[in-house]
């Protein structure tokens, strides 16, 4: 298995697990997802793609507003969030909605197919960002929108997790929020992808959390670097080094109500 095969089996067992999805404690996916929607004018009749559908929360109600003669692919690697989806698409009688379990990086479709291209939560999470950029360009008709959501760079400890892999492994990797990780980032990318109109709006938000939930486990690395081959020759010790060196760090930032996680999302579109 190659470190991208594993990194993808790594995303397809974390999400997997998240069998409460929605209702997450202090989950802010349902209201993300709203507001990803209402950033792109949709009308009846359009078709729609979403990519890293999960448990549906941008694609059912994306259907109900494209009406029955539009349409909606929603695409997830994922088997037990797209079980999620599906009831509630049973729930709310929609015959204008597919899922397809599939890797989007892999899925193609013809040229100018769709009039938007929804990622909600997920596009930091494919290896090559610019190429599925590039992708979903050439999906959508012209004129036709991308959206999707980014956190910054700074956002779920990031920084403090790049310091101590820097400082544990000798050298610095690329972590998963760098290349979408500021305004200037995202446009860049879309600029290089051929769009153009792009408006980003950032919203800020937080939560406390436990230290008990803030682990840097061997998942979490693999994930937060997306599968660096570097990672592949971590031994047992350097990783145990990295948990505890972790923890000493967020131990010294948590308040009696727990650790501060900066959640802020940047809501991203362009057009074709």
């Amino acid at each position: 298995m190659t470190d991208r095969d594993s990194y993808k089996q790594q995303l397809k067992e974390f999400y997997g697990s998240r069998t409460t999805y929605d209702y997450e404690e202090g989950t802010r996916h349902p209201l993300e997802a709203k507001i990803l929607l209402e950033f792109v004018p949709l009308h009846s009749e359009q078709k729609i793609l979403d990519v890293a559908t999960g448990t549906g929360l941008v694609a059912i109600p994306a259907a109900q507003k494209v009406g029955s003669e539009g349409y909606v692919i929603g695409i997830d690697m994922t088997p037990g969030m797209l079980h999620q989806a599906r009831l509630k698409i049973a729930a709310a009688k929609l015959q204008n909605i597919e899922l397809i379990e599939a890797d989007a990086e892999y899925l193609n479709f013809s040229d100018r197919s769709f009039d938007a291209v929804f990622c909600c939560e997920a596009i930091v999470l494919f290896p090559d960002i610019l190429t599925i950029l590039q992708k979903w360009y050439s999906f959508l008709k012209t004129g036709g929108y991308v959206a999707f959501t980014c956190p910054p760079e700074t956002a779920y400890m990031a920084s403090l997790q790049q310091r101590i892999c820097a400082r544990v492994l000798g050298e610095s990797l690329p972590h998963i929020l760098e290349p979408l990780g500021t305004p200037e980032k995202c446009r860049s990318l879309l600029n290089q992808a051929g769009f153009r109109d792009i408006e980003i709006k950032i919203e800020p938000s937080g939560r406390y959390r436990p230290l008990r939930d803030n682990k840097l486990s061997w998942t979490a690395i693999n994930i937060n670097f997306k599968g660096n081959p570097l990672l592949s020759k971590l031994s047992p010790e350097k990783l145990n080094q990295l948990e505890v060196e972790y923890t000493t760090e967020i131990e010294k930032l948590a308040t009696d109500r727990g650790l501060w996680i900066d959640t802020t999302k940047f809501f991203v579109r362009a057009r074709k």
